[in-house]
């Protein structure tokens, strides 16, 4: 696995090229940092003096950035992140107010939300602050959401007279429903410690070891073959909709295709053969 510090300095090398490097894509809203640890892909809103507001182009961005090169085998692992201390406060208020934009804000908003579900490798949302409304919907649709102590969550749209409705959608599906109805009823934010007890958060640190835990992560990911991970991840999806018994059908039929990648048979003969699998 790669040193911290190692990972810290070749980000900052990267971020000091970036006026000429290929290997990053600057827009108003992101900085796209490609291959900056081998395999992963790190996306940062940078739009802090907005809050990293889910604007109509941060979303068109995000939704680019993620699918790029979504087939290329190199590619394990998606983060993203944010500058700042809000990791998104939520849609731009100021935007839905114009004649004609909520129908496409909205709109964008739900592409976002299935380029996540389709992207075929996991994607980690890193949130270092505040996560609010479609800031919190956009952590609760990651696959993985890793925190600082200092994080909250929250869906205060009825507080501006504005009900969290699509935020909600991501929320009960990842959260028990009485908290889900808290959130969503109140308003009130939950700190991180709540956050990761009920499931809205898998790991909760120290702001200072937010990288180093996002690489162990990312590191456990790239062990795996990647067509195994995408296999799982496309399952986990479809089946979280089924019925127990409709899940566990689909279920047998998954494992048995999984059975005839070539990846499982080097695993189960690598693991007989006692030996560490030469993934293709």
């Amino acid at each position: 696995m790669m040193a911290f510090s190692s990972f810290s300095n070749r980000v900052l090398s990267v971020a000091r090229r970036f006026s000429t490097s290929s290997s990053c894509k600057g827009y108003n809203n992101l900085t796209t940092m490609k291959n900056d640890i081998k395999g992963v892909r790190k996306i940062t809103m940078s739009n802090p003096k907005k809050r990293n507001a889910l604007s109509y182009q941060m979303m068109e961005d995000l939704i680019d950035d993620i699918s790029l090169s979504d087939d290329d085998p190199s590619l394990r692992c998606i983060v993203i992140a944010a500058e700042g201390h809000v990791f998104s406060a939520g849609h731009d208020l100021k935007e839905l107010s114009q004649s004609g934009m909520p129908e496409k804000v909205f709109e964008m908003c739900s592409s976002l939300m299935a380029a996540i579900r389709n992207s075929p490798v996991p994607i980690i949302s890193v949130v270092n602050g505040l996560a609010a409304a479609a800031g919190c919907q956009l952590a609760a649709a990651s696959d993985i959401v890793v925190c600082s102590e200092k994080s909250s969550f929250s869906t205060p749209g009825g507080n501006f007279g504005l009900f969290c409705s699509t935020p909600g959608v991501a929320l009960v599906r990842v959260v028990p429903r009485q908290f889900a109805n808290l959130m969503l009823y109140t308003g009130e934010p939950i700190s991180a410690q709540q956050a990761v007890q009920i499931g809205l958060v898998a790991k909760v640190c120290e702001e200072s070891q937010l990288d180093e835990e996002v690489i162990k992560i990312a590191s456990a990911i790239m062990l795996k073959p990647r067509d195994v991970v995408a296999l799982g991840k496309r399952f986990l999806n479809q089946q979280v909709e089924m019925d127990v018994i409709s899940a566990f059908r689909l279920g047998e039929k998954v494992m048995v295709q999984n059975l005839e990648y070539a990846n499982a048979q080097e695993g189960l003969t690598s693991f007989i053969e006692k030996r560490k699998p030469q993934w293709k």
